[in-house]
């Protein structure tokens, strides 16, 4: 893979007219926040722009500006002159959102999980960045890109949500730094905030506490998991939004290494979900070894089996890894 520099990338932007933003299925804050913050940028410019993933814009996140130009791909497949993956470890996560680009000139590939294999033309990928938006925020002010208050809350919530709120270990100092400029730019602190941690629907709340009574504890209980069945998610009408952070009362628990969360697909899978709070608890590396990958704290897989076969096995694999035996 070889490394694209922010000035070769800034030169497609400005050169280009017309422009596809994608990301990962199952969208979280940093993917729709960078996906709104570029694609405003870009409209800016005065491109052509279509942003567009498999999931459109999530209840939770409706309060973005510039939310109602992200939409599930819909329509006749298109060309573009560039189609840009944000945030994305592997192409095929893209998932249906490639349908819309029936061609596109160039491919770029900004990301920041360390298991990205470098696809497209034009690629820039920092593992030591906390969130693609914070690459974001360096590429649009260093290659004098638009930015306004817009643009700017969409860059905040982006490295806000993949920080845990500037909490986890991946928060560097730049990160702060950038979250200030951000907040001169226009950013309503406070007020997104509470959108973003503070405004959950009750159906969530509900989906906790059923989580909570299937915990369970392995390796001496430097393990915890709980686990979400097809037929509890349709009893509470839970939508697949309402998972995002339920890990973290597992891994908050003292004692805890690895959280891992079960969850039961439609399609004869299991999503499972890994958070670390070692280094030498590398969850990226279990996730790879079941087809997935990600952060070294913080990684997924989607593998085959039922329920109970997958809990069996991830467990059994991350106790592998995990001193488990004091």
């Amino acid at each position: 893979m070889t490394q694209s520099s922010f000035e070769e990338i800034g030169a497609v932007l400005r050169s280009k007219e017309s422009f596809a933003v994608l990301s990962h299925v199952r969208p979280d804050g940093d993917a729709l926040g960078s996906q709104l913050g570029l694609g405003l940028s870009l409209s800016k410019l005065g491109k052509k722009v279509v942003v567009r993933n498999e999931d459109g814009l999530l209840e939770k996140y409706s309060f973005l500006p510039g939310g109602e130009f992200l939409r599930t791909p819909l329509g006749e497949p298109q060309d573009f002159d560039v189609a840009i993956a944000l945030d994305t470890a592997t192409q095929n996560r893209l998932g249906t959102a490639t349908e819309l680009v029936r061609s596109a000139k160039i491919w770029i590939n900004i990301d920041h999980h360390p298991s990205n294999p470098g696809y497209g033309d034009l690629v820039y990928i920092d593992p030591t960045a906390p969130a693609t938006g914070q690459i974001l925020f360096e590429l649009i002010t260093s290659q004098g890109l638009p930015i306004d208050a817009s643009i700017a809350e969409n860059l905040f919530v982006a490295i806000s949500t993949d920080t845990g709120s500037f909490q986890y270990p991946n928060t560097t100092a730049r990160t702060f730094e950038i979250g200030a400029e951000l907040l001169r730019c226009g950013v309503n602190i406070g007020r997104v905030s509470q959108l973003l941690y503070e405004s959950y629907p009750r159906r969530r709340a509900e989906l906790l506490r059923e989580l909570l009574g299937t915990m369970r504890f392995n390796g001496h209980g430097k393990v915890a998991s709980f686990s979400l069945s097809l037929k509890t998610a349709a009893e509470l009408h839970a939508k697949p939004e309402d998972n995002e952070g339920l890990i973290d009362h597992l891994r908050a628990i003292q004692g805890v290494v690895v959280a891992v969360f079960f969850e039961e697909l439609v399609d004869g899978k299991v999503r499972v979900s890994m958070r670390s709070k070692s280094d030498a608890a590398d969850v990226c590396a279990i996730c790879q070894k079941f087809g997935g990958g990600g952060h070294k704290l913080a990684a997924g897989a989607r593998v085959r089996g039922t329920l109970a076969e997958v809990e069996e096995k991830v467990l059994k694999e991350i106790c592998n890894v995990v001193d488990c035996n004091s």
